[in-house]
């Protein structure tokens, strides 16, 4: 289980950015907490404090019965790490890279293969092939088998899925739900918001804090407001007028669409001959259900 309660921490000389601002929350066993939230937000900043790489100015996080401060080394023994950035030895092998990590830990491939056979065996055939010259998908895979060769409890992973394609990103998401059945604990962070609806639970972060805590089905079900969805063939100027509008709360891009809610004596029809109105005659309006990025927009503009 992992318990984290009020951490704080700032960088800079005199303290001036904070990274963190009071983050409390637990995992527990066996579960997959996914804390959701654009760059910069303090993701990297809390799961670098969590594996014991970075102090906290102040509170506290226990790590199964370890903490991270005072039990430092204990807790590198149970967890496994998977940084954002690709930080194996590039010059290296699959092979060796993955016998380095297995020595560190005073274990083997053979000892733990059982651990990562169904991510290893993707690459296995690779495995004289140096680590700069894998593909993204590829080299996650490498990270991900080097991070669980000692057999952790608890597992960490800073945005593992950032700059892959789609393809192994769907991957990636089904080696981590095998895990999960092998009670491997996992803690990870994303700025997909996509990738919420796969985890337990899901914390949405901005700006060093917690802003939502639940499951991602909780989450959406806290969103009360009408949401509508908006096409046309000139994006940018629909979204221009309809920030204009006085009965639209909020209006932002989404993908090939303009997500936007509105007052609630407002109608759909009415909307759509305003904008008829304003010489968009290709326009389509509907009424659609949110999504966690949805409630991540709604309430950061609170």
């Amino acid at each position: 289980m992992i318990e984290v309660k009020d951490l704080h921490k700032s960088y800079g000389k005199s303290g001036k950015k904070n990274a963190l601002n009071g983050i409390s929350f637990t995992v527990e066993d066996g579960e997959i907490f996914g804390v959701i939230g654009p760059d910069g937000a303090g993701k990297s900043t809390l799961f670098r404090i969590l594996a014991s790489l970075i102090l906290p100015d102040s509170g506290s996080a226990i790590m199964n019965r370890y903490d991270i401060v005072k039990d430092y080394r204990k807790i590198r023994q149970i967890i496994g790490y998977m940084p954002g950035k690709f930080s194996l030895y590039q010059d290296l092998s699959v092979e060796e890279n993955l016998k380095f990590f297995a020595t560190l830990f005073g274990t083997t491939i053979e000892e733990n293969y059982h651990l990562i056979k169904d991510i290893y065996q993707q690459i296995e055939p690779f495995k004289n092939r140096r680590a700069g010259a894998l593909s993204g998908g590829m080299k996650q895979k490498l990270a991900l088998s080097c991070a669980l060769i000692h057999k952790p409890e608890i597992l960490i992973l800073d945005e593992p899925t950032t700059g892959v394609d789609p393809v192994s990103r769907k991957e990636f998401w089904d080696m981590l739900a095998r895990l999960k059945e092998q009670g491997i604990t996992i803690l990870l962070s994303t700025a997909y918001m996509d990738e919420a609806g796969r985890c337990d639970r899901i914390a949405l972060i901005r700006e060093g804090k917690f802003i939502a805590s639940d499951t991602p089905k909780g989450i959406i079900d806290k969103f009360t407001e009408s949401l509508w969805a908006v096409e046309g063939s000139r994006m940018s100027a629909i979204l221009h007028e309809l920030r204009n509008h006085e009965g639209i709360k909020r209006s932002f891009a989404f993908g090939d669409k303009i997500h936007i809610t509105v007052d609630d004596d407002l109608q759909i029809d009415e909307l759509k001959q305003y904008l008829l109105d304003k010489e968009f005659s290709d326009v389509k309006i509907a009424s659609i259900e949110p999504t966690v990025e949805d409630c991540f927009m709604a309430l950061t503009s609170k």
